[in-house]
């Protein structure tokens, strides 16, 4: 094998047939000479049993010399375990982020997600995530892409860091399925933006207004009486919305509702007497299988939104969401001595951390415990300290 030199190269025969020439230095380096009169160097090299060729660029444009460099730094790669075939055809066959979205939909929010959930994440991809990098293709987005993606829509910081998480995800299926390198997720280390928990609790006063407000549309007809025992079970158990607006009879027992599937998978949630109370008040039509019954036969109401609005204005609460009966509840759970992770329990975290958000609600409980506590060791050791303190005796 002669060495390559670009005098040597110039000199090659045309054939009918392409053919390649090695390099009698580097072993691997080669120039491949087309029936066109086109020649181009290539590295050639084994990787995982099979036989790999990479383009270096083409005669003429390169020079010999410039390309048995690159060919010496590509084959470096290969002794390393490296595949820079492989890499170049995923980055050539790589869709584009945009194809990605549309296959983590199907393939991964369709099949492991809550329909309310595979909604949302469609929702951020339609209006943020396609939108901004769609047109890229996968291999190419970098971590500064995402982190000029993540400062873009600063203004709102909550959708902000959930669009973040969703590129993460995405990006990981990607390698996954082979469409990145096994670690290249650029989503990596972009830090999320502060979030200020929404926290709004009624106070008692503002509950006894709220209840009088329920009494009065009752009375009058004004509203169904099945949207306002959805907001008084909303208070009564801290369910999520979807939990009692989706209730059936069937899941109600004299202790418990018994839901198959929830937010966070089957739940038994503890129903108490008052709350019976309020199923009992309401209407029941023969063959609906829903409590909170919807205008059109056998269906649940779909809109607790607008109702919710016109009676938080007469009640003077236009600052509370619906969301906010459930951390109502949840907040007198905690002030009235009940421990965290028992809230947990009861409201369906399947996360402490979620639960741990009502922890400076439990201080005047956790008081409370500890003036007890300490009462009592108080009291054990009052001998000890009623007894006649020692003399203190002064040595001349």
């Amino acid at each position: 094998m002669p060495k390559l030199t670009k005098r040597f190269v110039d000199k090659l025969d045309i054939r009918e047939t392409d053919y390649i020439t090695f390099d009698s230095d580097v072993g691997g380096f080669a120039v491949r000479v087309f029936p066109s009169g086109r020649k181009s160097y290539l590295i050639q090299y084994r990787s995982g049993g099979r036989t790999r060729r990479l383009a270096i660029g083409r005669h003429g444009t390169v020079a010999t010399d410039e390309a048995r460099k690159e060919a010496l730094r590509r084959l470096g790669e290969v002794a390393k375990g490296e595949d820079p075939s492989q890499a170049r055809n995923m980055r050539l066959r790589a869709p584009s982020v945009a194809a990605l979205c549309e296959r983590y939909l199907d393939e991964h929010a369709k099949v492991h997600c809550k329909p309310n959930t595979a909604r949302n994440y469609s929702l951020l991809v339609k209006h943020h995530i396609r939108p901004a990098l769609g047109m890229f293709k996968v291999t190419d987005i970098c971590r500064s892409d995402i982190a000029s993606f993540h400062h873009s829509m600063r203004e709102t910081p909550y959708q902000a860091n959930r669009a973040l998480a969703t590129l993460s995800k995405m990006f990981n299926l990607a390698e996954l399925w082979g469409l990145r390198a096994d670690g290249s997720n650029p989503c990596r280390l972009v830090p999320k933006f502060k979030e200020k928990a929404k926290e709004r609790y009624l106070s008692h006063a503002e509950l006894m207004r709220l209840g009088q407000v329920f009494a009065e549309v009752i009375a009058n007809g004004t509203e169904s009486p099945f949207v306002v025992a959805a907001y008084q079970l909303l208070l009564m158990t801290g369910c999520r919305m979807s939990e009692i607006q989706t209730l059936k009879w069937e899941y109600v027992t004299n202790t418990h509702l018994l839901l198959p599937d929830s937010k966070t998978g089957a739940r038994r949630i503890p129903f108490s007497a008052d709350a019976h109370a309020v199923l009992a008040s309401l209407p029941r039509t023969l063959g609906n299988p829903y409590v909170i019954e919807g205008r059109w036969p056998n269906t649940h109401s779909t809109d607790l939104q607008r109702p919710w609005q016109r009676l938080r204005k007469v009640a003077g609460l236009e600052n509370v969401r619906i969301h906010d009966l459930r951390h109502t509840y949840a907040s007198m759970a905690v002030t009235n001595g009940i421990d965290l992770l028992t809230v947990g329990k009861i409201l369906g975290h399947t996360n402490y951390q979620t639960t741990e958000r009502y922890a400076h609600l439990a201080d005047d409980a956790i008081r409370r415990a500890s003036d007890r506590v300490s009462g009592m060791m108080a009291g054990a050791i009052a001998p000890v300290r009623s007894a006649p303190q020692a003399k203190l005796r002064v040595v001349t």
